[in-house]
């Protein structure tokens, strides 16, 4: 409401203006008639110049006037007569001899078209830019928030939730526009808790998948011990029905195997099929006790033999107890798969530098195999994603144990490395509170 006030102001202060300029451009001048005297006084001094010689001629150039002698056309006359001219006896030495004759009224006349076209002149020149003023006012305060809202607009349709629309003092659509960016802005965190909730989703589908794989894994070896326990009873049995109540178990045994295989590869598809679209997973680190760890390991029984060189220095370190739990597991579990030997872990305290070059203390878990390592040129690769070295060709996996450990480790604030020395190695880094 205020700006349409604004406009039908400024619409009639431009009129007010431009019938003020042209009221003073053709307002009449006051006073504007015949001076006789001065026709008198030029009369004279043309008697006594005619007198001294000068011509009819030279006396018309210099006094602006006709000179019409006896004997010549009167059309001159009549035509000054019907223009309003002042027309005088022309008597030099006491005698008429013909007449004077000033157009003064025509003279006026082209004067005043003069000035008419001078003041149609400015008063055109006055509205156009008034005009031009107008509609800069026009473009700057209503056609370019309209521009900008139909551009944000044409971003919002491509998906572009973060292009904000221009708020300014002067707009007049500025209710709307605060509207319009207020449903970009809901707009776009309802996106972004969409993207949240899916990858929550997708995380919570990974961790299952992950987690479930260990107590597979846990009835597989207990099936395999299952079946060798009922070979060797089968072996050593004597009466048939004995032969028969171990064949029988064998059997049973042997789908419960089956079927946990069938669980784990099912479970593998799952786990493959979210981390395709998984970008990260959650780690909130918290402060916890650093013993904790030593009891992930003691929890390991379906990883062959794990030794504890010595016991873990007892502090408060930054850790998500979830996260590092699937890290040893990790670890531990390629270990067991590639190299099948006893796995030794030992502890210790150490320090480095933190991206200020500040010092950092860290607790350093130090988890080693007895087998033939890695190749050295494939060492910076293992903690790719997706990579799997050249040794897994005949192993189940997916190529992303090592790259979630380091980067599990990494959002604890940690680190990790891996290295061959008498075996394959990998120190994890937590970092000290």
């Amino acid at each position: 409401m205020k700006y349409r006030n604004r406009i039908w102001i400024a619409f009639v202060l431009v009129m007010l203006a431009a019938l003020a300029v042209l009221w003073g451009l053709t307002k009449e001048k006051s006073g504007e008639r015949r001076d006789m005297v001065a026709y008198n006084d030029e009369l004279h001094r043309m008697y006594a110049e005619y007198r001294e010689g000068r011509t009819a001629a030279e006396l018309e150039a210099k006094y602006g006037c006709e000179i019409v002698l006896d004997g010549s056309s009167d059309a001159q006359v009549v035509k000054a007569y019907a223009e309003y001219g002042l027309v005088m006896d022309f008597a030099p030495d006491g005698e008429r001899i013909g007449k004077v004759v000033w157009n003064d009224v025509r003279d006026r006349q082209e004067e005043l078209h003069r000035a008419t076209r001078r003041t149609a002149l400015i008063l055109w020149g006055v509205l156009f830019v008034a005009g031009l003023l107008f509609l800069l006012a026009l473009d700057y305060y209503l056609l370019r928030p309209m521009r900008e809202m139909r551009g944000v607009a044409g971003e919002i349709a491509k998906g572009n939730l973060d292009v904000p629309l221009p708020i300014r003092k002067h707009n007049p659509f500025g209710n709307l526009a605060e509207s319009f960016d207020l449903m970009r802005e809901e707009l776009r965190a309802s996106k972004e808790r969409e993207a949240e909730s899916e990858k929550a989703k997708k995380e919570l589908v990974a961790e299952l998948a992950h987690d479930i794989k260990t107590p597979v894994a846990t009835i597989r070896a207990t099936c395999e011990v299952l079946e060798v326990k009922q070979q060797r009873r089968i072996e050593q049995a004597t009466a048939p029905e004995s032969v028969a109540e171990a064949q029988d178990v064998l059997t049973k045994t042997q789908t419960i195997a089956h079927k946990a295989d069938m669980i784990d590869t099912l479970i593998g598809s799952v786990f493959a099929a979210t981390l395709e679209e998984l970008d990260h997973v959650e780690v909130n680190p918290t402060e916890e006790n650093s013993t904790v760890i030593e009891e992930y390991f003691r929890n390991l029984r379906n990883y062959g033999n794990i030794i504890l060189e010595n016991p873990i220095p007892s502090c408060l370190v930054y850790m998500d107890r979830l996260r590092m739990e699937q890290v040893i597991d990790n670890v531990v579990g390629n270990s067991h798969k590639y190299a099948g030997t006893d796995i030794r872990v030992s502890f210790d305290e150490t320090t480095g530098k933190d991206r200020d070059g500040g010092s950092l203390t860290y607790i350093s878990v130090r988890i080693r195999d007895d087998g033939p390592g890695a190749p050295e040129d494939e060492l910076p690769l293992l903690t790719s994603k997706y990579y799997r070295g050249s040794t897994a060709k005949d192993k189940a996996g997916f190529g992303m144990g090592l790259y979630l450990v380091r980067s599990y480790m990494e959002k604890q604030g940690g680190g990790m490395e891996i290295y061959n020395d008498n075996g394959f190695v990998v120190t994890l880094y937590l970092r000290k509170v």
